[in-house]
């Protein structure tokens, strides 16, 4: 008789406790109700709550399920019908860099080359003789005059300091700059790689150099940073970020000492974005040390999984850009004022022939690495594509999700083959909203038909990631490029741009779920998170966002303006809003 009460006390405990809504230990630590919580599942299912244990999420759903999971230490956040997003995720950005550029001083918007000069005369008035002034990425095709500033503007406001304005591989300098960096009417590019610098008729330098500044040698001038700086400057930088809804981004050209500066942040529990590393390689010089330091990122021990930094594959440059001329083209560029352009077949730079390339992207891929390359104009494209289909032949190279970075100018034939190799596009739309006017002046609206065509990548099924291209400033819209996620949506969903009337192509532009997916489970493809990130599913980390508007519903133009009211990362608050 002892024994059966027993076991009916027992059989009733256990009955109770598999009755019971959730064990004392399972209970949600944080539950977010009576919301629109936009999940960009398969489905893009809509629900209500969603609950979080451990820095995941255990559950989503209606109100009244996921309400029955709280328990006693359970902390709730009523949303108030607010629409929640999963975390955003930019595919492109240059932290270390862009964070450090007014670490001395700060730097003004410059629209036209009256901004410009003030800007260098001011810094003259400051600096000593002999110090060098540098101005960089105030790109020509973004300055009402869309040129470059001369030597002869340059030496009349600073004689006395070496000047260079450089907008990436291109740059105008004074006398100073080029009596120091040896260019003058004999110089020659001479170490294998592309450029040149520009002539008069006499033969004579004009200050003018092509895809090669790195014979430019400057010295830093001003107050120079420590270790410590340089961290404390990525950290604002970072929480910046997560102020516009990023909790994670991919940093698209690493070098040693910035991954380093990431490893000790994450060491500390300090590095509150997730982290995804592509580390720089150059492509200049023998192929086998090529090869092997490519060899050697692979066996970095950061390729490990890590929920918060893990380095996933190497970036390099095969082309120029669209706002220096100097993008490899499938088609000639066209003479042009703008870009200084005389050679009626002139067609762009590509940094890496063909021959070249193959073999690098070769070790890569059987390094298991992603292999991505800065590709702007359509003739890059392809050649990274031919190179792809050409691997794919004896090697899977699906596996390393191989990338396309920029892709700006494309084909119906280049999107149709991404989509059957398995190329990813890591794509800028800061681009097209910044630069349509000068684009459209120089090739014409219609040879910008396959101009960042988003709906025909979207609709061949090629996976396409959103991001800035972030290189200069904190600040979401101050910067440059500008990093705001929510004005790179707006102009996927509209294809309006600054200084430009009308819409360019409009034809492609995304939907909203369309450019919602830009930007969060697509990137996680491509940053191989989507296991972790993305999407608002059971068993995926608890990044999300709150935000002061639907975006599903919302004015057109409203969208580019949406705010971030909460940040979690991992369940947890990393930012809050005004």
């Amino acid at each position: 008789m002892l024994m059966r009460t027993s076991i009916a006390s027992i059989l009733a405990f256990l009955l109770a406790s598999w009755l019971s809504p959730i064990h004392a230990n399972d209970e949600p630590d944080l539950i977010v109700h009576h919301g629109k919580i936009v999940t960009v599942d398969k489905q893009f299912t809509i629900q209500q709550a969603l609950a979080v244990r451990g820095g995941t999420i255990v559950r989503v759903g209606p109100n009244e399920d996921i309400l029955k999971t709280k328990g006693p230490n359970t902390q709730l956040v009523d949303l108030q019908g607010k629409t929640v997003l999963p975390g955003l995720i930019d595919s492109h950005v240059h932290p270390n860099g862009a964070c450090m550029i007014e670490f001395d001083h700060p730097i003004p918007e410059m629209e036209t080359i009256a901004d410009v000069l003030a800007y260098i005369k001011d810094r003259a008035k400051v600096l000593s003789k002999g110090e060098w002034i540098q101005v960089r990425q105030v790109f020509i095709t973004r300055l009402r005059e869309q040129r470059y500033p001369t030597k002869q503007e340059l030496d009349e406001i600073a004689p006395d300091n070496p000047v260079v304005f450089s907008t990436g591989p291109d740059a105008s300098l004074n006398s100073l700059a080029m009596k120091l960096s040896g260019i003058d009417k004999n110089f020659k590019v001479a170490d294998g790689g592309p450029g040149h610098a520009e002539k008069d008729e006499r033969g004579e330098p004009t200050g003018i150099l092509r895809s090669c500044t790195r014979y430019v040698k400057s010295q830093p001038s001003g107050r120079q940073p420590t270790d410590l700086d340089r961290s404390e400057r990525l950290l604002q930088l970072l929480k910046d970020y997560a102020s516009v809804g990023l909790t994670t981004i991919g940093d698209r050209d690493a070098y040693p000492a910035d991954i380093e500066r990431y490893r000790k942040l994450r060491d500390k529990n300090q590095l509150i974005l997730r982290v995804a590393v592509s580390h720089h390689i150059d492509t200049i010089g023998a192929i086998d040390k090529i090869q092997e330091n490519v060899r050697r990122v692979a066996e970095h021990p950061l390729r490990k999984k890590d929920d918060y930094l893990r380095i996933i594959g190497i970036k390099t440059y095969l082309d120029g850009g669209m706002l220096t001329g100097s993008a490899y083209m499938r088609q000639p560029w066209g003479v042009s004022k703008i870009y200084s352009i005389k050679d009626p077949e002139y067609r762009g730079v590509l940094f890496i022939p063909k021959e070249r390339l193959l073999p690098i992207v070769q070790t890569t891929i059987e390094s298991g690495l992603q292999f991505t390359a800065h590709s702007v104009g359509d003739g890059a494209v392809h050649a990274l594509i031919d190179a792809y289909e050409q691997l794919a032949r004896t090697t899977p190279i699906r596996t390393v999700r191989p990338c396309i970075t920029h892709c700006n100018f494309m084909s119906a034939q280049a999107i149709s083959k991404m989509a059957e190799l398995g190329v990813a596009a890591d794509i800028q739309p800061a681009w097209l909203y910044l630069d349509t006017r000068t684009l459209t002046a120089q090739f014409g609206y219609d040879r910008l038909r396959y101009f960042q065509p988003l709906k025909s990548v979207f609709a061949a099924g090629v996976v396409a990631g959103g991001g800035s291209d972030h290189m200069q400033k904190i600040g979401s819209l101050r910067s440059v490029n500008p990093y705001n996620p929510f004005l790179a949506m707006w102009t996927t969903i509209t294809r309006k741009a600054r200084w430009y009337e009308g819409r360019l192509h409009p034809e492609e532009a995304l939907s909203r779920e369309q450019a919602i997916r830009f930007y969060t489970v697509n990137n996680a493809y491509i940053l191989f998170l989507d296991d972790k990130v993305g999407s608002l599913e059971a068993g995926k980390l608890a990044d999300f966002i709150v935000l002061d508007r639907d975006l599903l519903t919302c004015q057109e133009d409203d969208i580019k303006d949406a705010r971030v009211l909460r940040t979690y990362i991992g369940g947890k608050l990393a930012y809050v809003g005004p």
